[in-house]
């Protein structure tokens, strides 16, 4: 994930794009998002698995980086589940999701209804 191609990999992204937040907001949008996610787990307000792919969800809509995005807020979802929880990671549909096909296709559905606060299909996809 960090080659060459990557140099700026770990760097927050510095111009505005048609998604995420405004580039200047990324810092506080991530403090947020931490914070909501401690209360989420000290006060058990959603199921782990919930937790972590709302987590997941809440990181990838925030956009912080040029590239790579998805797989990183996959892997943040699959740290949490594991190393918080100490529950498998996720499966997530068991396929490629950065080529064309049909895992990808649903992944996308999963995350379009997970946009409007439907959370199930994302569950389920991530653990099928």
């Amino acid at each position: 994930m960090f080659c060459d191609v990557w140099i700026w990999a770990g760097k927050f992204r510095k111009t505005d794009k048609n998604l995420g937040v405004e580039k200047w907001k990324i810092p506080v949008a991530l403090k947020t998002l931490c914070d909501d996610a401690l209360f989420w787990i000290q006060n058990e307000t959603f199921p782990s698995d919930e937790i972590a792919l709302r987590f997941k969800h809440r990181i990838v809509s925030i956009h912080c980086f040029n590239n790579g995005n998805g797989r990183h807020s996959r892997l943040m979802a699959d740290i949490i589940i594991s190393k918080v929880f100490k529950k498998p990671m996720f499966s997530w549909g068991e396929a490629s999701l950065t080529h064309k096909g049909n895992a990808r296709l649903n992944y996308l559905k999963a995350l379009r209804k997970a946009d409007k606060g439907n959370f199930e299909p994302l569950l389920n996809f991530a653990s099928s």
